[in-house]
């Protein structure tokens, strides 16, 4: 039996779909698709005629341009990741001085009305309004973090500014490690919270923030 190559062996070998149009055209043969039976058939080229084509001229001078031309892509994607994070670092992180009496109780509204607002998505969500003196201060200071971090800060819309953008997941590190930097700088006493929930975005599994379309932050679900 004749041996053959599928595209995505074609592509570890070094073929750019414009290269195996140029120089092996339509398949040799097509078959069906062993992992997904309703999928479109798979194209397959005879090995003898791909070992025929990688040893021309031809296939020399398009590989070295398609690397040329990667590594240029490369270097553009790197050019783009660094203006994101030179604008991230530009961004003026804002933590306005207010009581803290009166910061509590605003975080505590913040958090009420988040809770409210989750019925809308999820109709078997019960709110539970919380009353600021029944709240222990661990929570309390994770209240008021993720109410700075959203209402007293720019974090939402220059989150949103980052979708779809190059570096946009080291962006986004960028932007939270600034302002859990800068609230402790005015509230010193929220400086173990900020470092936690640094700490816990900086996990792998937070980084699926960074990946399609701009969601609000993980870590505040539990607010």
């Amino acid at each position: 039996m004749t041996e053959h190559y599928t595209v995505a062996k074609l592509r570890e070998r070094g073929w750019s779909p414009a290269m195996i149009r140029a120089l092996l055209g339509p398949p040799d043969r097509l078959a069906s698709n062993p992992m997904f039976r309703s999928a479109a058939p798979m194209p397959l080229y005879e090995t003898e005629r791909v070992l025929i084509a990688e040893e021309s001229e031809a296939f020399a001078g398009l590989r070295d341009r398609a690397e040329r031309r990667s590594r240029a892509a490369l270097l553009a994607a790197d050019r783009r990741r660094d203006e994101t994070l030179r604008r991230i670092a530009r961004v003026p992180i804002t933590v306005p001085v207010v009581g803290w009496d009166v910061l509590t109780r605003q975080a505590v509204a913040h958090r009420n009305r988040l809770d409210a607002e989750r019925a809308w998505d999820r109709p078997d969500h019960i709110p539970a309004p919380a009353r600021e003196g029944e709240v222990d201060e661990p929570t309390l200071q994770r209240w008021v973090v993720n109410y700075l971090r959203h209402e007293l800060t720019a974090y939402n819309s220059e989150l949103e500014g980052l979708f779809g953008r190059v570096g946009q997941a080291a962006g986004m590190r960028l932007l939270r490690q600034r302002i859990y930097e800068a609230i402790p700088r005015v509230y010193p006493r929220l400086t173990d919270e900020c470092r936690r929930q640094l700490h816990s975005r900086e996990s792998p599994s937070s980084d699926a923030i960074g990946i399609g379309r701009w969601q609000p932050d993980p870590g505040d679900r539990d607010a």
